[in-house]
Parts: C-alpha cells; sequence; structure tokens
C-alpha cells in the first residue's frame, strides 16, 4: 500500500477519491448504504458533482470527527499501539483510515454510537455480527492496507468531552465478501463506462387538479331565481374532460391520482348543492339535470383515471421489471457465448420482490438497477470460477491426456476453485494408480512368462545333454560291447577251429549263445512277431513279477541282450514290460535254453 498525504475535504483530496475506488464509497456500490443509492453513486462518479452537504448534515460530520479525535486514545490503549490516521492506495482502490498502525497489521474505524449499534453491539459480539454496509467498508479497508484485522469503535461523548459511551469490537478480514466488492467494483466501472445520465430529476410531485372552478352559486324561491350554472357548467366539465389520462412519468402519475382526488370533491360539492337548492324549492329539473350530469361526468372521469393510474402503474413496473430482466439474460447470454461449451448455472434476480412497496418510478427503477448490477455481478464471479476452473483443467488434465476422464466437466466446473482442482488430482492420481497396476500385473505376468520361457529352455537344454550324454554313453557301451563281442567271436572262432579242451571266456559263451538264438529265431520267425505289443497297452509288468513267475532270477541286460526284450518303461529303479511281452519272453527262453543245450551237446559230441 502507498500512503497518499492528504486533508480530508480539500480540492487534492477530492481530486484523488474521484481517481479510485474508495472505502467509503464501498457500501453504495454494492447497493447496502442506507445513505446513497447506487444510482446516486453512478451519476455523483460520472459527473464529479457530488451532493452539497447542508449545515445540518456538516453538524453531525464534524461532530464525528471530533468523536474519532477523543475516541483515538481509548483504541490506542485497547491496540497497544499507536495509530495513524492516513490515505491510502493499492492499485484502483483507495480508503482513508481513521487510524493504521504503523506496520499496517491493525486498522481503527469510528463512527458515532446511534440506538442502532447501541443494541446491536453488547456482549461478545464480533465484526461479523455488524451490518453488511460496514463491514463492506472495513473489507475495503483491508484489502487496501493488508490489515489483519479492524478495530470497530462507535462512542458518544458530551460537549464537554465528557465520555457518554462506549462499544467496540473487531472485524477480521472474509474472503468472500472481498471477492464481492472486487467483482461489485469491476461491474461498477463497466456500468459507469455505459452509463447516460437522466434528464434532472424534477422535485417530488406533487400532482396538479385540473383549473379551479369558479364557486357554484344557486339561489331558489321555488323557482331558479340566480344562477351561474351554465358556466360553472362548461367550465368543470371541459376540466373533467382536460384530464391526462396517457401517463408516463412521475409527474404523470402524480397528476392522474390528484385528478382522482378532484373528481371525488367535485362529486361531493355538487352533491352539497343540491342538497342546498332541495332544501329550497321542491323540484326544479334544469338545476338537477344540471347538477346530475356534471356530477355524473366527475363520477365516471373519476372512476375511469382511477383504474387507468393502477393499470399504468402495473404496467410501467411490468416493463422495467421485463426491462432488467432482458439486460441480464443479454448479459448471460454474452457470457455462455464466451464460456461454451460451459455453461452458468442461473442466476437468482428478484427484480419483482426488490421494487414490492415503491410507490415512484424513480425509486421502483433505482431498485431495480441495483438488483441487476448485483445479479450481473453474480454472474461474472461464476464465469471468472469457471474461467480459472477451465485453465486449471487444462493444466492438470488436458497437458498429459487426462480429459478422457472428465464427461462430467460441464458440472465439475461449479466447484470451488480448491475443491475443483483436488477432484481433478485425485481422478487423475487414481488413473495413474490404476494404470500402474495394470502395467505392474502386465510385467509380472511377462516376468512369469519370460521365467517359464527360461525354465522350458533349460529343461529342454537339459533334456538335450541328457539325450547327448546318453546316446555318447550308448555310443560307448555299444562300442565296447562291439569290442566284447569281436573278442569273443574271435575267442569262439579260434576255439572252435581247435576245440581240444578248450574253455570259452563268459563273453565267448554268450556269443555263443546269441549266435544259437539268432539261429533259433532264424528258425522260428513267428516268435518275433509276438513281441510287438499294442501301441497304447501299459508297462505294469515287473521284472521282479517275471522273475517270481519263472522261479528263478533273470535281470534286464539278459532279457534285453539275450532274449532281445527290452523294457518298455522304468519307474524309478522299477524295470516295466508289457503284459504282452511274457509269453514272448516264456517262447525265447525256451528258445534259448534249446539251442544252448543243442549247442554244448554239439561241443561234447566233439
Amino acid at each position: 500500500m502507498k500512503t497518499v498525504e492528504l486533508i480530508q475535504g480539500s480540492a487534492a483530496w477530492h481530486a484523488h477519491r474521484a481517481q479510485h475506488f474508495n472505502a467509503s464509497d464501498a457500501p453504495a456500490m454494492m447497493g447496502c448504504s442506507p445513505y446513497k443509492t447506487r444510482a446516486q453513486l453512478l451519476r455523483e462518479v460520472h459527473t464529479g458533482l457530488a451532493a452539497e452537504v447542508d449545515a445540518s448534515t456538516q453538524r453531525i460530520f464534524d461532530a464525528g470527527h471530533r468523536f474519532e479525535a477523543l475516541a483515538r486514545p481509548l483504541a490506542e490503549d485497547i491496540v497497544q499501539d499507536d495509530l495513524y490516521p492516513c490515505v491510502g492506495v493499492e492499485g484502483q482502490y483507495s480508503a482513508s483510515f481513521d487510524g493504521l498502525t504503523l506496520g499496517g497489521e491493525t486498522a481503527f474505524e469510528h463512527k458515532t454510537l446511534n440506538a442502532e449499534l447501541a443494541d446491536l453491539m453488547r456482549g461478545d459480539m464480533t465484526g461479523a455480527d455488524l451490518p453488511l454496509h460496514y463491514r463492506v467498508q472495513m473489507e475495503h479497508q483491508c484489502m487496501v492496507s493488508g490489515a489483519e484485522r479492524v478495530l470497530f469503535m462507535a462512542t458518544k461523548w458530551a460537549d464537554d468531552g465528557a465520555l457518554i459511551d462506549s462499544r467496540h469490537c473487531w472485524y477480521t478480514p472474509d474472503a468472500d465478501l472481498r471477492l464481492d466488492i472486487m467483482a461489485g467494483w469491476q461491474q461498477f466501472a463497466a456500468d459507469l463506462a455505459a452509463y447516460v445520465p437522466p434528464a434532472a430529476a424534477p422535485a417530488a410531485p406533487t400532482g396538479k387538479a385540473p383549473d379551479s372552478l369558479p364557486a357554484l352559486r344557486i339561489e331558489v324561491t321555488g323557482a331558479v331565481t340566480a344562477s351561474n350554472l351554465a358556466e360553472f357548467k362548461a367550465t368543470a366539465l371541459g376540466a373533467i374532460r382536460s384530464v391526462n389520462r396517457e401517463l408516463r412519468t412521475d409527474q404523470d402519475f402524480a397528476d392522474a391520482e390528484k385528478a382522482v382526488k378532484w373528481c371525488a370533491d367535485v362529486e361531493t360539492r355538487l352533491k352539497a348543492a343540491k342538497e342546498h337548492a332541495l332544501s329550497q324549492t321542491a323540484d326544479i329539473d334544469a338545476l338537477f339535470r344540471a347538477l346530475d350530469e356534471i356530477a355524473a361526468e366527475a363520477r365516471t372521469v373519476r372512476l375511469d383515471v382511477d383504474k387507468l393510474v393502477k393499470r399504468r402503474k402495473d404496467e410501467v413496473r411490468e416493463q422495467a421489471v421485463t426491462a432488467a430482466r432482458a439486460a441480464l439474460d443479454k448479459h448471460i447470454a454474452a457470457l455462455q457465448a464466451e464460456l461454451a461449451p460451459m455453461r452458468l448455472q442461473p442466476v437468482a434476480a428478484d427484480f419483482a420482490g426488490c421494487i414490492k412497496g415503491l410507490r415512484s418510478i424513480a425509486s421502483m427503477q433505482d431498485a431495480l438497477d441495483t438488483t441487476l448490477a448485483r445479479a450481473k455481478i453474480d454472474a461474472d464471479a461464476q464465469a471468472r470460477g469457471i474461467r480459472a476452473n477451465v485453465a486449471a483443467f487444462e493444466s492438470l488434465a488436458l497437458a498429459d491426456d487426462f480429459g478422457f476422464l472428465f464427461a462430467d466437466l460441464h458440472q465439475l466446473v461449479h466447484k470451488a476453485a480448491d475443491d475443483f482442482a483436488a477432484v481433478v488430482r485425485s481422478r487423475i492420481a487414481q488413473h495413474r494408480e490404476a494404470e500402474a497396476a495394470k502395467e505392474a500385473a502386465r510385467q509380472a505376468a511377462e516376468a512369469r512368462r519370460i521365467a517359464e520361457a527360461e525354465r522350458r529352455a533349460a529343461a529342454e537344454a537339459e533334456a538335450r545333454l541328457r539325450a547327448e550324454q546318453e546316446t555318447l554313453a550308448r555310443r560307448e557301451r555299444e562300442a565296447a560291447e562291439a569290442d566284447r563281442l569281436r573278442i569273443a567271436a574271435e575267442e569262439l572262432q579260434a576255439a572252435q577251429q581247435s576245440p581240444e579242451g578248450r574253455e570259452l571266456s563268459p563273453a565267448a559263451q554268450a556269443v555263443n549263445e546269441a549266435q544259437g538264438a539268432a539261429r533259433f529265431a532264424a528258425a522260428h520267425p513267428t516268435l518275433r512277431r509276438l513281441e510287438t505289443p499294442a501301441a497304447n497297452e501299459p508297462a505294469t509288468l515287473k521284472l521282479g513279477t517275471i522273475c517270481e513267475r519263472l522261479g528263478f532270477t533273470v535281470n534286464a541286460a539278459f532279457l534285453a541282450d539275450v532274449l532281445h526284450i527290452r523294457a518298455a518303461d522304468s519307474a524309478g529303479r522299477a524295470v516295466l514290460y508289457r503284459e504282452s511281452q511274457w509269453p514272448v519272453i516264456c517262447q525265447q527262453l525256451q528258445s534259448h535254453i534249446s539251442a544252448m543245450a543243442e549247442l554244448y551237446g554239439q561241443q561234447r559230441a566233439a
């Protein structure tokens, strides 16, 4: 805030006030001042001409300044700091302070204690309980100075400086009221820019009756002896018929209302004249007809104009209300076009209610203009809130393409700015959490898939390695077996060539047995066919079961290498065969035994 050195009431002070929005004018601007209407303030600011202060009003002002000076030491005791009267400016706003601490934290506002304040300021009331026009002025002061509190004091002093009574309370800033005041000044500036001063207001209409009629004189002595009835009739009818029935201004309405009363008076006078004449004569037709004609005309006009006054007043009120409503609708339509596709919520404006009980057209129009201004302020406040929320939405949501989360944006934009931002952030946060959860689930599934693929790959690699190892081992065994058989065959061949007393090694005997089995198999080809089991036959015959059935022990190597019957499966250490292999085992054993018997029999014979 910048402090301006001005003397209250000086030309420089008035010039300063003319260039700023002042705290003392704020109540009138808001339409809540009991001393000045908004229309009066508009006219004053536009013309620069304030109403002159009469002597009685000036005495009230002087007393107020004296009371303020006397009360300041009391206020300093309460504040526990010095208070300096000053004028402060903040941008386009200005305020005159009855007192302000040097640091600007506390302001002082003084009023003359009246009956209303004395009745209101009791007990532990706060500044929030004060009438609105006081709160508006102090809030404007806080807006200019940045004060954190205002000491509101109302005092009354005797002429000798003795304190009669003192009341005080604390007012603290109201953010919502401050926004209303700022919006009100903005609308006031718009209205001021478009302001066209009305014609100079005349004095309050008192109404004017038609032309005065001459005194009606009638003298009768059984017959009319003297009368100015003809002259009276012509004048009366002319005056009655000249009553204006085109009612537009306050003057027209006042004249019409006075004419109604005048016609009623004419009727009363004519009735009295008639009764006076009747008291002098029994029957004078001409007199009565004239009197009746005038009275009837006056009555007709009275009733007609009375109805016209009522009807035209209703029409004028309806037209004024309609015009105010149309002006508000136009203002709202302009805002709607700017905010589209967002829309304002309905703006309340009780135009009919604000003029209820008002009689003059001027007071009615002022009330309508004030209500219209308040409604425009409400609409503008809504529009500002919507613009701010849309801007916040674009910053928070559209920047990251989250607009799809706000299908109900047209409803959300009417929330308070903090609530709106909280909703937007909350939805975005929830969406991000949901997306993060989806991504985590996807990554977990992908990790499981990769782990499973790696497990399968490792198992397959292990299986390949085991197969390769088994193949290598089998090949080594086959190579060793081939060498063993080759050596045994050579040994057998050598023994066969010189059998005298030569004993065969086990390997040579096995080769000899195998050769015999081969010869037997070649002699009995059907036995080989019995070895082929069904493709889907399960392997359930254990090697132990085969040994139990035979009554002696054989091993898998014997069955495979000698009888050429290989195991079908294995379970741990158990070697399994198919049941269909059992007959083959028996036949192969028989053939093997027969071959061995034949072989050794031949050897003994030799």
